[in-house]
């Protein structure tokens, strides 16, 4: 996509007019001062629990308030664990902040009736420097009724002293084959070392985007309403890839049962050459770890269809009622330009969403501590049809995490596992 030109720090006053004109619950009275900046107080309630991700969001609010001194950011955190029930409560009761931020498109498009068109309060092309696919994910009835901040993808994380002394040859470039991942677990298990640290106990959110590489869909319509599940080859690639590894003894068996964190201690005392995870989890390597300790990042996983990840970004939205948009709307402007959201996503360990913010945390990171890696990984992050469903979560917990650690553990084939997820998601979207 076409990068435009990002003044670092500035942002455009959006138009009274235009903020007059917003559906804002009939109680917003646009208030400015004689320069024609909004003024007033705005809450902002968001739910980064990454100590390095909580003082730049400090920052940005401090240089928010900076360049628009007469009005005042009022922080609200939310817990991360409860997030979507603490949401509901609040816009239902009429009592959420002006802007919010949300884990996942599906789960900010289940308030949509709460929320302002950012459409029609963002400059137009700050709307266009994020990548179609993932745009066009947050809209609603032609709305755009969130932005995007950070994404993430997943990646191996690998202690370079255990992969040359096992004599492998280390992948370079942007992609690697899962033939070429599982040859390294392979060669680096030995006695008293794994291949693989692999954190399974919620397999769900990797195996499907892993499994865009292969081609596989996992639903037959974009229609939440009519779609059925449908697992077939495709979508059966990765955790079939994923038991031959356990099975053959390169994955540390404590690990898959337990979170991608919860793995990493193995990682660290070089008890397992590898560790696939998050990208985030590169800021808590970076900080927690220990010293002299030669981790790298390795090329991104490529299946038969490409290297294509699930986009799940990170959002921001207006709340309809607020009683300031125009202040909501320059704070999420402000929030949303290149430099700031590098700066959040580099300190969350994520890859920014929009075209002129990858490149500015390319620039800043230079490439150093894997990051090359991460942002690579980055490139084809796509949309898939299920991102913006809302039923997806409960499936996923209640249905396909379970069935996966079955599946995993032995205790079901694939042609049970396709089953199960089936009719799990037949039961749920009744």
């Amino acid at each position: 996509m076409k990068m435009r030109p990002v003044l670092a720090g500035a942002v455009a006053v959006v138009s009274i007019a235009a903020l007059a004109g917003c559906s804002g619950g009939g109680s917003n009275t646009p208030s400015t001062n004689a320069s024609g900046q909004p003024t007033g107080e705005i809450t902002y309630e968001y739910f980064n629990n990454q100590p390095a991700a909580i003082e730049a969001t400090k920052q940005i609010v401090a240089d928010f308030e900076k360049k628009y001194p007469d009005v005042k950011v009022k922080l609200q955190v939310a817990p991360a664990d409860s997030l979507q029930e603490k949401l509901q409560v609040q816009y239902a009761g009429g009592v959420a902040a002006d802007v919010v931020q949300n884990d996942s498109p599906g789960s900010t498009l289940r308030f949509a009736a709460y929320l302002a068109d950012l459409g029609a309060l963002l400059p137009a092309e700050m709307v266009s420097d994020i990548p179609d696919s993932v745009r066009e994910g947050l809209k609603q009835d032609g709305k755009l009724l969130a932005v995007p901040t950070e994404q993430q993808s997943y990646v191996v994380f690998a202690n370079k002293d255990l992969l040359e002394k096992s004599g492998v040859d280390i992948p370079t470039g942007d992609t690697m084959t899962w033939d070429q991942f599982q040859d390294i677990a392979k060669a680096t298990t030995s006695a008293g070392v794994k291949g693989i640290a692999w954190g399974l106990g919620s397999p769900t959110s990797v195996f499907a985007s892993f499994g865009l590489g292969f081609g596989a869909k996992f639903f037959t319509s974009a229609d939440e309403s009519q779609a059925q599940a449908s697992i077939g080859d495709a979508e059966l690639q990765v955790p079939t890839r994923v038991k031959a590894m356990i099975d053959a003894g390169y994955v540390d068996k404590t690990s898959v049962t337990q979170s991608t964190s919860d793995a990493l201690p193995t990682f660290y005392g070089g008890k397992a050459a590898m560790t696939v995870a998050g990208s985030y989890q590169i800021a808590n390597i970076e900080s927690q770890a220990p010293e002299g300790f030669n981790w790298i990042v390795l090329p991104a996983l490529e299946g038969s269809e490409g290297s294509q990840q699930m986009s799940a970004p990170i959002t921001l939205s207006i709340t309809k009622s607020s009683k300031n948009i125009p202040a909501a709307a320059a704070f999420v402007e402000f929030y949303q330009s290149a430099e700031n959201l590098a700066k959040i996503n580099i300190a969350d360990g994520e890859i920014p969403a929009t075209t002129s913010a990858q490149a500015e945390a390319a620039k800043l990171t230079e490439g150093k501590n894997g990051w090359a890696q991460v942002l690579a990984s980055g490139k084809n992050l796509v949309n898939p049809q299920w991102n913006t469903f809302t039923k997806y979560e409960s499936w996923k917990s209640t249905v396909a995490n379970p069935a996966y650690q079955k599946f995993l553990g032995g205790e079901i084939d694939s042609g049970q596992l396709a089953k199960e997820l089936e009719t799990g998601w037949a039961n749920i979207n009744q």
